[in-house]
């Protein structure tokens, strides 16, 4: 079976943070959705530095809106991360096709969006002395619990020093 999963960055504002992310997805095979309007260009060098070696390798779609975003990828199972949710992202199984939806890096997903998909947002445990995770981290912690719940298909489980004699 092949397995498909979906990372969704709605309005990303920072460039590394949105070219670490490119190269999480290109290092596990997630497909990678950029939902304007972004707070930089694509070319930009800071985005292409963080992921120079893999933009190639990635399965990338842009889309100018939110609502062109959610017209072409109607009946998704969408998961909603933000710090607002009262389920983590353990307490939920990711179906194949699943679609893990972030905000932008200042001030998340839109509020009447999280109300509207209520049992459909999560969040990552952490310590409540600080406001949030960075979002590189995020979308990285998100995709490998996905990925772990599926066996990690499609991925080599062999450490690259496997021929090494200990």
């Amino acid at each position: 079976m092949e397995y498909s999963l979906n990372v969704a960055l709605i309005e990303p504002e920072i460039p590394q943070n949105t070219g670490n992310i490119a190269r999480t997805c290109a290092a596990t095979g997630a497909r990678l959705h950029l939902v304007g309007p972004m707070g930089f260009q694509i070319d930009e060098k800071r985005v292409r530095r963080a992921g120079l070696d893999y933009w190639d390798k990635l399965d990338i779609t842009y889309y100018d809106s939110t609502e062109e975003f959610f017209r072409k990828n109607e009946g998704a199972e969408f998961f909603y991360y933000t710090t607002k949710a009262e389920q983590t992202h353990t307490d939920v199984s990711y179906p194949n096709g699943a679609f893990l939806v972030f905000g932008k890096e200042t001030k998340g997903l839109p509020e009447e969006l999280l109300k509207a998909n209520h049992d459909r947002c999560v969040r990552i445990p952490m310590r409540g002395i600080i406001r949030s995770l960075n979002l590189s981290n995020s979308v990285a912690v998100a995709v490998y619990e996905t990925l772990r719940q599926w066996d990690y298909p499609q991925l080599s489980l062999k450490g690259k020093l496997h021929n090494l004699e200990w």
